[in-house]
C-alpha cells in the first residue's frame, strides 16, 4: 500500500492514477471527506488527515510500504516560513513514528540554492526528513509548465505574455506535472537505502519566448513577451494581495541570475517526455471549456 498526500492536485493525481494501473494499491490521504468518492471509486483506501496534524498523518502512514509527501505550497509566507515549519514538524513526527518502508518527497529545483527565497520551504523539509533514518528520495522537478495557466488571460485578450523570467530568450528548466507524477510513481516502487536526490526537467529547456510562441500557435493569434521590470515587482505583488513579496522576488532573482539551477546544469537530471506545446494546448482547451460552462 502506498500512501499519497496531495492527491487532489495535478502531481498527486497523476501519481495516484499511475500506481493502480500498475496493480499497486493506494491510500488516498485527503483533508476533505467530500472529495473521497472519486478516489474510492478508483479502488483507493481513504485516510483523512491534515498536513499540520501529526496524529492523523501517523495513522495515514502506518502500514504503508511507501509514502509520497507533497507539501502544501505557501506563496505568501510569513517571515521565517512558520506555515511550512508547522507542516514539516508534523510530517517528520508522523514518518518517524509510522516508519513506512520508504518515502518520496516532492521537493524542487533550488532546494540547494545558496540564498533564501520562496523555495527555501523545501530546503527546510529536506533537512528535516534527512534525520528520520528512513530511505528518502527527494524529487526535485523544474519550474512547472502549467504555471503558464496564469498567463492565458493576457495572452488571449491582449496578445501579451508578461514575464518576470528574463531575458526573454533565456531557456530555463521546466517540466509538465504529469511527468512529475509518473516519475514519482516509478520512484516509489524502487528500492534504495539512505537519502538520494532525483532531478527532473522536460525534454527541452523553455524560454518565455518559447511560451509565447506556443500560445501563438494554440490561440491562433500573435503573442509577444513583455518583460516586467524588477523595480515594479513589489508593487505588482502587493496589488495582487501579497503581504510578504520578498521570498517570491528572490526566487525569481534566483532563476534570472542563475543561482537556482540543477547541479551541473542539469546533466544528471531525468528528462520528461511531455512537450511545451502539448501542455499549452491542453491549458487553452481547458480554459475554453470552463468559459463555455
Amino acid at each position: 500500500m502506498y500512501a499519497i498526500t496531495g492527491i487532489t492536485g495535478k502531481v498527486g493525481g497523476a501519481l495516484a492514477r499511475s500506481l493502480p494501473a500498475e496493480g499497486q494499491p493506494v491510500r488516498a490521504v485527503l483533508r476533505d471527506a467530500a472529495k473521497a468518492n472519486e478516489w474510492r471509486d478508483l479502488g483507493c483506501d481513504i485516510a483523512l488527515a491534515e498536513m499540520e496534524d501529526a496524529a492523523s498523518l501517523t495513522s495515514a502512514f502506518t502500514g504503508a510500504a511507501g509514502v509520497f509527501i507533497l507539501p502544501p505550497s505557501e506563496f505568501d509566507p510569513e517571515p521565517g516560513f512558520p506555515e511550512a515549519r508547522r507542516v514539516i514538524a508534523a510530517v517528520t513526527a508522523a514518518l518517524a513514528k509510522a516508519r513506512p518502508g520508504k518515502v518520496v518527497c516532492l521537493s524542487t529545483i533550488g532546494a540547494d540554492a545558496p540564498h533564501e527565497n520562496l523555495l527555501t520551504q523545501r530546503t527546510l523539509m529536506e533537512q528535516s526528513l534527512e534525520e528520520i533514518g528512513l530511505p528518502v528520495t527527494f524529487l526535485r522537478p523544474a519550474w512547472f509548465l502549467e504555471n503558464a495557466l496564469w498567463d492565458i488571460p493576457s495572452a488571449r485578450d491582449e496578445g501579451v505574455l508578461r514575464s518576470f523570467l528574463q531575458p526573454a530568450d533565456r531557456p530555463l528548466p521546466m517540466v509538465a506535472t504529469q511527468d512529475v507524477g509518473r516519475l514519482a510513481a516509478a520512484l516509489l516502487q524502487e528500492e534504495w537505502s539512505g537519502t538520494r536526490v532525483v532531478e527532473l526537467e522536460g525534454p527541452a529547456r523553455v524560454s518565455p519566448n518559447d511560451i509565447a510562441r506556443a500560445f501563438t500557435t494554440a490561440l491562433e493569434r500573435t503573442v509577444r513577451v513583455e518583460t516586467v521590470a524588477r523595480e515594479s515587482w513589489e508593487q505588482i505583488f502587493r496589488t495582487q494581495g501579497m503581504r510578504n513579496s520578498l521570498p517570491r522576488m528572490r526566487m525569481l532573482d534566483g532563476f534570472n541570475e542563475g543561482w537556482i539551477e540543477f547541479s551541473e546544469y542539469g546533466r544528471s537530471a531525468v528528462k520528461g517526455v511531455t512537450t511545451l506545446d502539448s501542455v499549452i494546448a491542453e491549458l487553452i482547451m481547458a480554459s475554453r471549456g470552463k468559459a463555455a460552462a
